[in-house]
């Protein structure tokens, strides 16, 4: 089984409100997103990563990679407007042979061994399959005036996360049928064709970091946990 890992570090992160690119961002003196390549560089299951990056953090992002001595890397493309365009300028970089596609957000630092395991092997069996987490807190669907109209039955819903992994021609074919829709992964994609999407239990600790609030509690899980991070490089 030859899984090749794309990892989408093109986004322009307007929320994030920093000059320095999202991925590019310091996280206990590491830049964000060589947390998650060194993990994916150390998994047996990987074979190759693709960093999707943008005109202004790839150079960055090139430097850590040789930094961090990052081998499974083997190209990094540009991306496109929208996140599924990216994904999009990965997949034409994935290497012929490669039988899955794992998919993951540069600002999900603190994935592990044991998350990318599952997931492939959730993808395996059924073909495709995400990482999500049950919803711990109480929901509440609002009325555009902002009043409460209903509380939703939470014991069903998941908030998902990546890393997602497909069978590549599964996924090529939800791209070409479905790639202009808008969606928000690329689960929903696959969703639209007709199949199952198998979930495996992810982590609470997998969190996105989005908005500069993030990354202080990021800093406070990278100096409680151990995700085997080069410490003097």
């Amino acid at each position: 089984m030859r899984v090749t890992a794309i990892v989408v570090a093109a986004g322009g992160g307007v929320r994030f409100r920093s000059r320095v690119s999202k991925p590019l961002a310091q996280l206990n003196a590491k830049a964000v997103i060589v947390y998650s390549l060194v993990e994916l560089n150390r998994h047996p299951l990987i074979k190759t990563i693709v960093v999707v990056a943008n005109a202004s953090n790839r150079r960055g992002i090139a430097a850590q990679i040789k930094r961090f001595s990052i081998n499974k890397v083997k190209d990094i493309v540009l991306g496109g407007r929208r996140r599924q365009d990216s994904v999009a300028c990965g997949l034409k970089a994935v290497p012929g042979g490669t039988d899955f596609v794992l998919i993951h957000d540069a600002a999900r630092p603190f994935i592990d061994r044991g998350i990318i395991t599952r997931v492939i092997r959730g993808a395996n069996k059924y073909g495709a399959a995400i990482t999500a987490v049950p919803v711990a807190a109480t929901v509440k669907k609002v009325t555009r005036a902002l009043f409460v109209k209903e509380t939703v039955q939470r014991s069903n819903l998941w908030e998902v996360q990546t890393p997602q992994v497909f069978n590549k021609d599964i996924l090529l074919e939800a791209f070409r049928r479905f790639g202009r829709a808008l969606v928000t992964d690329e689960s929903m994609l696959v969703e639209k064709m007709g199949r199952r999407v198998s979930v495996v239990m992810g982590s609470y600790t997998n969190n996105k970091i989005t908005v500069p609030e993030d990354l202080i509690i990021a800093e406070a899980i990278g100096k409680a946990g151990s995700w085997g991070i080069i410490n003097n490089p």
